[in-house]
């Protein structure tokens, strides 16, 4: 009884609360954040699309939680651009630009839409994600549900501002052909690219059938090579960065590399979800179709990082993306190679708080090893191997 009162006293001052400004709602964030939390565990007991729905329509229209501004320490730049948080919400919760200033509400440095494709289309069909909830794990084959880039495009123009980094991660339509698919993120960069802070190419979803073969060197070294000049000829030009599985083995990570490198894209982000599903795995929807992302993705996707760094001969800028919980995953994604990470499926078993406490640990880390930036932490496990993640000791 007492909990019942104290959650609709408290979401009855949550309301008034929402009509403050962002900066004096941060005050109330311990309060907000409890709520927002507690409504994450009851959204666990619905289907998991319907509660990213749910989520999501929080976040338009400003219902969830605003976080105090990151701490100092955590200011970074990356491909000339400024972030107030090396911590960033990863592509695939706002698919269509919905929700964005709901989302950096939440504290996270920079925000990355879509997928997002050329033309509208509804992804696999339904059921087409999974809570492995004993494994703080989810599979999703949404297949790029999109609503396009013509509406996108229309939604972008209200939210774009400086100082707060928008990423647009594109990719192409389901029954475009392999031969034909530089021309979708071609139109995609065209009709986004103004629009966006970085353009991030996904050819990694394992999803979209046919896509992870764009990541063969050859194929891969073309079509980056087509994108980066498309880029190029925008009166904007905001950086381009390339997506990746986490499955490669050790020569098609080198290819990968290679390609990055010789098409001189602006970085990589590493990694999208796994096919790979780990013996540890306890849940019951651990058999199911798609990609794999949450808590069991965390390790192998700190070695992709690591891995890459050294592949690229860390030469190009890495976004570390995998399992992240706290600060400790973040640091060690950092100190392994990657100049930003970010994260996405953990705020469904940890709720919208999760970005303020990452932040906070990682700053609290980052002092703890006497860095005085995030620049400074960038890779230096390859230069200090106490640093180095205990699982990827002897990598």
């Amino acid at each position: 009884m007492f909990t019942r009162l104290a959650v609709a006293g408290g979401a009855a001052g949550f309301g008034y609360t929402q009509l403050l400004p962002n900066d004096a709602k941060a005050v109330f964030f311990p309060a907000h954040a409890w709520l927002a939390d507690a409504a994450t565990a009851a959204l666990r007991q619905i289907d998991a699309e319907t509660a990213h729905n749910i989520a999501i329509t929080a976040a338009k229209y400003n219902l969830t939680p605003v976080a105090p501004k990151p701490d100092d320490l955590l200011r970074t730049q990356v491909c000339g651009l400024g972030f107030g948080s090396p911590v960033g919400l990863a592509a695939g919760f706002d698919k269509n630009a919905d929700a964005v200033d709901g989302l950096f509400g939440l504290g996270f440095g920079f925000v990355e839409i879509g997928t997002v494709t050329p033309l509208p289309q509804p992804g696999n069909e339904k059921p087409r994600m999974w809570r492995l909830t004993e494994d703080c794990g989810v599979i999703n084959r949404y297949g790029f549900n999109s609503e396009g880039m013509a509406e996108v495009s229309r939604r972008l123009e209200k939210v774009a501002e400086k100082d707060r980094p928008i990423g647009v991660n594109v990719g192409k339509n389901k029954l475009t052909p392999e031969d034909e698919a530089a021309e979708d993120y071609s139109k995609g960069i065209r009709k986004l690219g103004s629009k966006a802070d970085y353009i991030v190419i996904n050819v990694s979803s394992p999803n979209t059938p046919g896509l992870r073969n764009l990541q063969k060197k050859d194929l891969l070294q073309a079509l980056l090579k087509k994108v980066v000049t498309v880029r190029n000829e925008l009166g904007h030009r905001p950086p381009l960065l390339v997506k990746v599985a986490p499955d490669l083995d050790a020569q098609e990570l080198k290819d990968v590399a290679e390609a990055s490198l010789a098409a001189a894209v602006d970085g990589i982000i590493v990694s999208n979800t796994t096919i790979a599903r780990p013996e540890t795995l306890r849940s019951e929807n651990k058999a199911m179709q798609g990609g794999l992302s949450g808590r069991p993705l965390r390790a192998r996707a700190t070695k992709a990082v690591h891995d890459m760094s050294l592949a690229t001969d860390q030469k190009l800028p890495i976004v570390g993306v995998g399992g992240i919980a706290n600060g400790q995953d973040a640091f060690d994604k950092i100190v392994v190679g990657a100049s930003l990470v970010q994260l996405y499926s953990m705020m469904a078993f940890e709720g919208p708080s999760i970005g303020h406490r990452v932040n906070t640990e990682l700053a609290d880390l980052l002092r703890l090893h006497g860095f005085k930036s995030v620049k400074e932490a960038v890779g230096a496990a390859h230069r200090n191997p106490e640093l180095m993640p205990s699982d990827l000791r002897g990598a």
